[in-house]
């Protein structure tokens, strides 16, 4: 006659083979559908989502604001007051590079500018080390120029300071220096 194993052991036995069963089902669901005559001629989820949804796909870049209209044409510097943004435009007329800038109190007036003077680093009128300063207007005796600070901090709050410094980060603020020469056209819109 076979020897009766006690009420606990049973139980013990079917918790672990649940148990198996369980963490069988999460590596197959893991691993995704197996592939079948109707499955394989439909995309599956992963193959239709789009490649952001991955989560090891690269994020997509925000997309750059078209240039704007009525900004010239040929090579210019484009620095728009409202959306605070500046595109680099070639001789053909294409995007070069945009990017986002911090404007500071005074503003230039929509127009045709050219950049004046160029100095390589100096002390802003904040306070702040900056360099590849482009002057290019002059608005009630205060200069407006693009400039990146040596550090590549946004500029602090004016505090009631007069301003004109339109501030970049480094990386873009060396970019517009090596694309605008002196004389190079500087197109401000709204």
């Amino acid at each position: 006659m076979a020897a009766r194993l006690p009420s606990w052991a049973w139980v013990t036995g079917l918790t672990a083979g649940a148990t198996a069963a369980v963490i069988a089902l999460a590596v197959q669901a893991d691993r995704g559908p197996h592939p079948t005559a109707s499955s394989a001629a439909r995309p599956s989820a992963t193959a239709s989502a789009p490649a952001g949804a991955h989560p090891s796909a690269k994020p997509k870049a925000p997309a750059v604001p078209a240039l704007p209209a009525g900004s010239g044409t040929g090579r210019r510097i484009v620095y728009s007051l409202g959306e605070k943004r500046v595109w680099l435009v070639d001789t053909a007329g294409k995007v070069a590079r945009s990017f986002p800038v911090w404007p500071g109190t005074v503003a230039p007036r929509p127009g045709s500018y050219s950049i004046t003077l160029r100095t390589q680093s100096l002390t802003g009128s904040d306070g702040t080390a900056v360099e590849h300063i482009m002057y290019f207007n002059k608005v009630s005796g205060v200069s407006i120029a693009f400039s990146n600070a040596l550090d590549g901090a946004s500029p602090p709050p004016a505090n009631g300071k007069k301003l004109g410094a339109v501030r970049l980060n480094k990386q873009n603020g060396s970019a517009l220096w090596d694309f605008g020469a002196k004389g190079t056209t500087v197109a401000v819109v709204s």
